[in-house]
């Protein structure tokens, strides 16, 4: 038990759309990942997910509209619904995502980005 500082865990790696996790709480993740252009259409049916942005703006493409997520600001998007978190501009986004320990990477869908492991940090 001891504090967790996020600014020095980013430091710890460089690798984009690779999430590293830093806590686990109850059947809960933390998890921090640093993000740079898109991502892939996917979705979690038994999952919500909650996304902080700690450095930079985050784009949450939703089918029917796009929310913009900005530094300090959170963004829940809830089981079953189908997102692409972007970024614009070539801005490298740091994030610290909250989620079950159930939670594909990528939901059902399988792509060159998925990761199966998440390295602990």
């Amino acid at each position: 038990m001891k504090p967790i500082n996020i600014k020095n865990k980013h430091k710890l790696f460089s690798k984009q759309w690779h999430p590293h996790r830093i806590a686990t709480v109850d059947n809960m993740q933390v998890i921090l990942a640093k993000i740079k252009g898109e991502f892939v259409w996917h979705s979690h049916e038994d999952e919500d997910e909650l996304f902080q942005v700690i450095k930079g703006t985050l784009y949450m493409q939703f089918r029917d509209r796009t929310e913009v997520v900005n530094e300090g600001e959170i963004i829940v998007v809830p089981k079953g619904v189908e997102h692409n978190p972007s970024t614009k501009d070539g801005e490298e986004v740091h994030l610290l995502l909250f989620e079950k320990l159930s939670t594909a990477h990528t939901g059902k869908v399988k792509a060159d980005m998925t990761q199966t492991v998440y390295p602990e940090i």
